[in-house]
Formats: C-alpha cells, sequence, structure tokens
C-alpha cells in the first residue's frame, strides 16, 4: 500500500512502504532519521508570501499550486503597466500637494532654493516646486504685544537722572514688514525686541528727572522711545515695524509708593501756598503802585493848579497896576469895594444908613433883619 506524501511540507514522508534503516528508532510513516537535513521552514513562508504578493501585483506565481518551483524554470516577478500608472500619479499628485501652496491676504510667504531666498510670495495660490523650493509663511499685518514690567523680576525698576527709582510698565506693539529680514537676520523675534525695548527705555529714563516722568512727559517718552527702537532694530535690519508704545504705568516702587505720595503731597501743598503767596504779593504790589500813581497824579494836578493859579494873581497884579498908574483914585476906590465886598461878604450883618434912621432911629430894634435875610437867600437857593 502506498504511503501519502507526509507531513506538511510535501517532504519526509515513508515512500512506498519503505523501511528504516536498520539502527533507526523505529519511526511512522511521517518520521525522518536524525541525519536527514532540517527543512528550512521560514525560507518557505518567505517564499509562500512573496508569490502571493506576485499575484496581488498582477504577476503570476510558479507551477505546484503557486509553491516556489522545484525544476530550473522561473515564472519571474511582474509590474504591470497599470500598477506603474497608478503609482506614478500618486507620485505626481504628492508632488503637487507639496510644491502648490495658499497665502492668505494677511499673510507673505518666503521661498527658499536649496536654503537661500529666492522670492517673496504673493496672497493666494503660489508655487514652490518641491524638494528644491520651499516655502516659509509668515503673517505680517497681525500686532503682536511685548509687555515691558508688569511685576516681573525688576524689569520695569529703572533709574533716573536724579538718583530716583522709578517702576515703568509699558508694552511695545508690532508687527513685520520684511519677512525675509525676520527669517534670516534674527533668531527670536519676541526676545529682540523686547531686550531693544527694555535698553531704549532705560537709557531714556536715565536722561530724565523723576517729576516730569511721573507728570506731563509720559506722552513723549513714549514717542522718543518709539522712534529710537524701531531706529535700532533697523539697525539690526530686523524686518519687524513698531506700530505704537503703550506706557501704562511710571510709578515708585511698591516699597516706597507711601511714602513718596506723602512727599508728593507736601510738595502740592508747597506749592499751593507758594501760589497763594504769590497772587497776595502781586495784589498788595498792585495796590501800592496804583496809589502811588494816584498820589503823583494828585500832586501833579495840585501843582499845576498852584502855579497857574500864581500866574493867574500875577497876571492881575499886573494888569491892576497899569490901571492904577492910569487913574489912581479910581483904582482905589475899585480896589477897596472889592476887598470890602470879599471881606464882609460871609459876614451875618446888616448895615444900616444914618441918613434914613435919623437920630431918633428909624429901625425897629427887635425886626429879625438877619432871619429875614437868610430866608431870602434860601428861598432863592431853592428856587
Amino acid at each position: 500500500m502506498a504511503g501519502n506524501s507526509g507531513g506538511p511540507w510535501g517532504g519526509g514522508g515513508n515512500q512506498g512502504g519503505s523501511r528504516p534503516p536498520s539502527g533507526g528508532g523505529g519511526g511512522n510513516n511521517g518520521g525522518r532519521r536524525p541525519e536527514d537535513p532540517q527543512i528550512p521552514e521560514i525560507d518557505e513562508l518567505m517564499k509562500k508570501g512573496q508569490e502571493r504578493l506576485r499575484v496581488l501585483m498582477g504577476g503570476r506565481g510558479g507551477g505546484n499550486g503557486g509553491n516556489a518551483p522545484k525544476g530550473g524554470g522561473s515564472g519571474g516577478p511582474g509590474i504591470s503597466k497599470g500598477t506603474i500608472g497608478i503609482a506614478a500619479l500618486v507620485a505626481l499628485g504628492l508632488w503637487g500637494y507639496m510644491s502648490f501652496y495658499t497665502v492668505k491676504p494677511e499673510e507673505q510667504s518666503v521661498e527658499l532654493f536649496l536654503g537661500k531666498y529666492s522670492s517673496t510670495g504673493n496672497p493666494g495660490l503660489n508655487f514652490a516646486p518641491w524638494p528644491f523650493v520651499t516655502a516659509e509663511v509668515v503673517n505680517v499685518t497681525s500686532e503682536r504685544t511685548e509687555t515691558i514690567g508688569a511685576g516681573r523680576d525688576a524689569d520695569g525698576l529703572m533709574l533716573t537722572t536724579d538718583a530716583n527709582i522709578v517702576d515703568i510698565e509699558f508694552q511695545v506693539v508690532w508687527n513685520i514688514s520684511d519677512p525675509s529680514k525676520l527669517l534670516f537676520n534674527i533668531r527670536d523675534p519676541q526676545l529682540t525686541v523686547q531686550a531693544v525695548s527694555e535698553a531704549v527705555m532705560r537709557e531714556i529714563i536715565a536722561a530724565s528727572n523723576l517729576a516730569p516722568i511721573l507728570n506731563r512727559d509720559r506722552g513723549i517718552i513714549a514717542d522718543t522711545a518709539m522712534e529710537q527702537i524701531q531706529a535700532t532694530l533697523d539697525e539690526y535690519d530686523s524686518g519687524i515695524n513698531v506700530v505704537r508704545i503703550n506706557l501704562d504705568t511710571a510709578d515708585p516702587p511698591r516699597e516706597v509708593i507711601d511714602a513718596f505720595r506723602e512727599v508728593q503731597a507736601a510738595e502740592q501743598e508747597r506749592d499751593r501756598l507758594e501760589r497763594q503767596a504769590d497772587a497776595y504779593a502781586n495784589r498788595v504790589v498792585a495796590e501800592a503802585r496804583g496809589q502811588a500813581a494816584q498820589i503823583r497824579e494828585q500832586s501833579e494836578g495840585y501843582r499845576a493848579q498852584v502855579v497857574n493859579q500864581a500866574l493867574g494873581e500875577a497876571s492881575r497884579f499886573s494888569a491892576v497896576r497899569e490901571e492904577y498908574a492910569k487913574a489912581p483914585e479910581v483904582t482905589r476906590r475899585r480896589l477897596y469895594l472889592e476887598t470890602m465886598e470879599r471881606v464882609l461878604g460871609d459876614v451875618d450883618k446888616t448895615i444900616l444908613d444914618e441918613a434914613l434912621t435919623g437920630a431918633e432911629g428909624g429901625v425897629v430894634p427887635y425886626l429879625p433883619l438877619n432871619e429875614l435875610n437868610r430866608s431870602r437867600n434860601t428861598t432863592s437857593e431853592g428856587n
């Protein structure tokens, strides 16, 4: 009775009922002698896997039901044209995916040919043949903010020119003006902006007194800092544009702020009292100057009055003398009458002529001539 091939790999079985040689260990139909060569199980598995892969790829396997051929002939590996076309399309699609890129309106791209700057891409669809040309896309319109101070380790403590310490907190707002310079000329844009801003601000504060920094010069300091920071970054050829400087706080250090506020309050009180004293002094001096001017004007008027009066008296005397030379008697009588009129004009008396009264007296002694005369004068003045 003929035996089967024996074993899963088709070898090592008892063929045609042959017996094992003498001295053997009495094996069954599937046994083999120890001196027989080992069956290459791993190699056979690998060969079968390769044959199945060729079939899947469009080739054909060897004879004997897909097992590796035992004779000299071999089918050989085969790849169809369809497989090559699909592989080519996949490779082309991957290359196009790596070569085409999109730039947004707020962005710019920097194209590098073998790592060296080549050109700057515009917004829209751009082409950079990979792998020779690569692109770096940078947002150039968004504003970035770097804060200096803000309670960090002594970043905001700065020394003024009058040996005072001030705690400064400010923000530097910047964007990118040239992405190619930004990528190739500086290593860390944020650290560069922070370092330059802090150095410039320390230089400005070191040249200023404390009082103007705390009160009126904040806008001037911010404008000056912006100009100097931009100039320094331009010297570095950094491609960074400083948009604005926000000087948030400028106060004394927290450890002495209470004492400083007391000093500030005392200085403000001193200034207020000085202003009040100046206002009082200005008012008193102005009044004294006005009074002095008034007295001078009165003196000038009195002087002019006396001089004019004296000149008038002298002119009158000269005129009277000339008239007296022409008619002495008439002039004497006129002078007498004018003098008596001037002397007796204010005297409250009544003169009676003897020719009218006579020796016996014709006037009633009790007649109140003075009161009648005064009443007549009063009535005349009232009308």
